[in-house]
């Protein structure tokens, strides 16, 4: 019996040892293997993060260590892209009032005002580039700069490694500057509406452990009111993306595709649709 206390100890060990070995198995990180044989790793990115949310899963240094390129969702910003979003605001004269329903209007007045944003600032700009104001990561005190690509980008101009994207800023924002004033204006109000995404640590437990399908459903509930867009902003995106992802693979070297977590899972998420084409995944 007075070695029950050591075989206990044993025990625990070995069950910490597997239990943590469970925990690391997944990750938001998949091994993309072609029916010819090129591979690339793909990477499911929360695009802002809190300094919490450090160290990143492991599978992330793996997948850098073994790629050559980085390849994101969008390419570098660059002097045109500011210009782009210039485009955004309504010409001398014009305002938002103009452009949506008078019951909008007040509404969104009234948040601007709880943000201490005056009438004449944001009345410059179209519901899109209001939508992206009242999205952006920093109102619920996320960084930019920590999310994957931030700290991801750091990583490969410290080690020379190239960074490329999918689509110019021109092509990622088409999703909101191609909607008509009235999907615009719909889109805007649809920021003032409670969906069932999820809490932030829920989400972030989610996508630690790779769960696509749960985000991907999630996603799918915070579009319920609009699944039209939804279907335009993460669907639409997979399918135009999958050629580009696919020449990585055909393109004799390692690259690491790194793009929102959301697009992973689904029916027509990228695991999905390179399976149906041959495609083997492997999750990391």
């Amino acid at each position: 019996m007075k070695f029950f206390p050591g075989i206990v100890s044993i025990l625990a060990a070995f069950l910490a040892v597997a239990w943590t070995a469970q925990i690391e198995a997944a990750s938001p990180v998949w091994k993309v293997t072609g029916s010819d044989g090129g591979t690339l790793y793909l990477g499911g990115s929360v695009h802002a993060l809190r300094s919490e949310d450090y160290p990143l899963p492991r599978a992330f240094d793996r997948a850098f260590a073994a790629s050559t390129r980085l390849v994101f969702e969008v390419e570098k910003e660059t002097p045109a892209s500011r210009k782009l979003l210039e485009s955004g605001e309504y010409p001398r004269g014009d305002s938002l009032k103009n452009h949506v329903d008078p019951r909008t209007y007040v509404y969104v007045r009234k948040v601007f005002t709880l943000l201490v944003v005056p009438e004449a600032k944001f009345a410059r700009y179209r519901p899109w580039v209001l939508t992206l104001m009242l999205t952006s990561p920093s109102l619920r005190g996320l960084s930019g700069d920590l999310g994957i690509e931030g700290h991801l980008t750091k990583r490969a101009q410290a080690n020379k490694k190239p960074v490329s994207g999918l689509n110019t800023i021109r092509e990622h924002l088409n999703g909101f500057t191609g909607l008509n004033e009235k999907q615009s204006e719909a889109v805007l109000l649809l920021t003032f509406i409670p969906n069932a995404s999820g809490s932030y640590p829920n989400m972030i437990d989610a996508w630690r452990r790779g769960d696509a399908e749960f985000l991907w459903r999630k996603g799918q509930a915070a579009f319920a009111d609009y699944p039209a867009f939804g279907e335009r902003l993460i669907e639409a995106r997979n399918r135009a993306w999958l050629p580009k992802v696919e020449s990585y693979l055909r393109s004799g070297r390692t690259c690491f595709v790194v793009v929102g977590a959301g697009h992973m899972g689904g029916p027509e998420g990228l695991l999905a649709l390179l399976k149906k084409r041959g495609c083997q995944i492997d999750q990391l």
